[in-house]
């Protein structure tokens, strides 16, 4: 992509997940069956395709047929189908299997797969059909006109810590478009911005989100079986922490394993990566990672709100899809088909905006009716409070959950409400139980065999950052963050973000400061979800840094 000033095209996609792929995809086939010809760009800030993306995986692929209706199925790149399926109740030293599935969860006739090289395949794919596909370039500003959205620009590089130019400074690109789609993943910084400047979340609930953290090994052959998985829950989780454990077998005798804890967890020292090394120590767990070795390391944010959660997802010249809008079913934990379907929805309502020339937000409210008439409805509407009845714990969570299965998802209590994570953590003066170290002591010292420390593990997820760059990780309000975040909450930000960018330093003085080492940042977003006050935004660093996930 030359360094130009200003680059025009017809539609601007922001982000190379399934669901920006999806729309590349899908848009290019309904132009073309429709005798149009325009131009479709879309931009990864990754450095390449697949490089920024993680999920467990375990996807329902039907959908794949219906993106790509001409491609032999068997040269998608899925890993294993599923072959074997069971829910687990773990306790410290025991395990219990369900003698029948959850509802929802059942993942027969699914596939186990590394998303990221899903993506890539479907990169290929698009380029294939016209599509221009450009990485390593990180988009930090909507452009407006008369108050629309006309397109975004790329960051400006060249910048030291303190914003002063380099030698090397390099003013980002304007790329303007007549519709820019926003598939930038969960909580996406530029979707973020569009909700809040157009009040697209009015009348929603609040988003809510979980943090994942996973690793895959290359265990010993018999260890686990391609296609065999498992979902936990229980320990180390206490009934007031919702989440659980996953272990997909795949092909070549490597193992996807991970935890996954909803972010409404009220003590401020809970560390999910920590917790997901004692979750290791398990019988269940450890005899299935005996004799082997970590591959590779991620972590990253799901939005669990579910359907009342989902905000408007168009305006004037732009929509919105995928995780960025939060289109995950729980309890099955599935988002990708549904950001793929959701993708094919806002191609097919840009090219029928592109073909009558009307790209106003009364005309791509059509994304809206197609979504309110697809399987993205179909399975989000029946669970619409399910997630929402866990925030007051597992026993009321289940209760709410058994009354909305007989009820269809209404429950006995209407709609329930949400509220953002940041404001269901206690300050340390407010909590009861015991904090995290108190309840795991003795297990948190890592062998670096079985368990890992973070420095260990993120040097596993190709984590790379330009050491000349603004951090791209702001403190609002510095003096507010210290007396507040600090000392009264203990800086939840050094446990919960999960590749150790967060140092609480207490200096000779006494005096403590939280310090930054944004180089290890894995993108995930915990601290612009979880921090209290609300007290950090998460920006784009510099294009093409951040972590290199090679199968995730």
């Amino acid at each position: 992509m030359s360094i130009i000033d200003t680059v025009s095209t017809d539609v601007l996609i922001i982000g190379g997940g399934p669901a920006g792929l999806a729309t590349a995809i899908h848009l290019a086939d309904t132009l073309k069956l429709k005798g149009l010809n325009h131009r479709i760009l879309l931009i990864e800030k990754g450095s390449s395709i697949g490089s920024h993306i993680l999920s467990g995986a375990v996807i329902k692929s039907d959908v794949f047929k219906e993106l790509l209706p001409g491609v032999d199925f068997s040269e998608i790149p899925f890993n294993a189908r599923v072959i074997k399926d069971k829910t687990v109740w773990l306790t410290e030293n025991g395990s219990i299997s369900f003698p029948f599935h959850v509802p929802y969860m059942n993942n027969i006739g699914n596939y186990t797969a590394s998303l990221g090289k899903i993506c890539k395949y479907l990169a290929l794919k698009a380029q294939e059909k016209g599509v221009e596909i450009y990485t390593g370039f990180a988009v930090d500003e909507i452009l407006y006109k008369d108050g629309k959205v006309i397109g975004a620009k790329t960051k400006d590089t060249g910048l030291d810590h303190h914003g002063n130019k380099l030698e090397n400074y390099q003013e980002g690109t304007r790329i303007e478009a007549k519709i820019t789609i926003f598939a930038e993943g969960t909580r996406g910084s530029l979707a973020k911005m569009l909700i809040q400047k157009f009040n697209l979340n009015e009348g929603r609930n609040e988003q809510i989100y979980s943090l994942g953290c996973k690793e895959i090994w290359s265990v010993p052959q018999g260890n686990i079986e391609a296609g065999q998985i498992y979902h936990t829950m229980g320990y180390p989780l206490n009934s007031n922490e919702f989440g659980g454990g996953f272990i997909y077998g795949l092909n070549d005798n490597k193992v996807a394993i991970g935890i996954v804890v909803g972010l409404d967890y009220q003590d401020p020292s809970f560390d999910v990566h920590d917790a997901m090394q004692v979750w290791k120590t398990t019988s269940f767990v450890s005899k299935i990672l005996k004799g082997g070795r970590l591959v590779e390391y991620g972590a990253k944010t799901l939005p669990e709100g579910g359907f009342y959660s989902i905000p408007k997802m168009y305006v004037d010249n732009a929509l919105i899809v995928g995780d960025s809008a939060g289109l995950v079913a729980m309890p099955a934990l599935k988002g990708i088909h549904l950001a793929i379907k959701s993708g094919m929805l806002a191609a097919l309502t840009a090219a029928n905006a592109l073909a009558k020339n009307d790209t106003s937000e009364k005309s791509l409210e059509q994304y809206e009716a197609l979504v309110n008439n697809s399987m993205i409805y179909k399975e989000l509407y029946p669970v619409r409070n399910f997630r929402q009845g866990f925030t007051k714990g597992l026993i009321l969570g289940g209760l709410h959950f058994g009354t909305q299965i007989l009820t269809g998802g209404a429950g006995f209590f209407g709609r329930l409400k949400t509220h953002p994570d940041y404001q269901t953590t206690l300050k340390l003066s407010e909590l009861k139980a015991k904090p995290f170290k108190e309840r795991f002591k003795g297990k948190l010292e890592f062998d670096k065999v079985l368990t890992f420390d973070k420095a260990f593990d993120v040097y596993h997820s190709g984590v790379h950052h330009d050491e000349q760059q603004m951090v791209h990780l702001h403190i609002k309000d510095q003096e507010k963050f210290n007396a507040v975040n600090i000392e009264e909450y203990g800086a939840p930000e050094q446990f919960f973000c999960s590749s150790e960018v967060y140092e609480l330093h207490t200096s000779k003085d006494g005096k403590k400061e939280l310090r930054i080492h944004a180089e290890n940042c894995m993108h995930c977003r915990t601290c612009d979800i979880k921090s209290p006050g609300d007290g950090i935004t998460w920006v784009v660093p510099n294009g093409g840094n951040g972590p290199d996930f090679q199968n995730m």
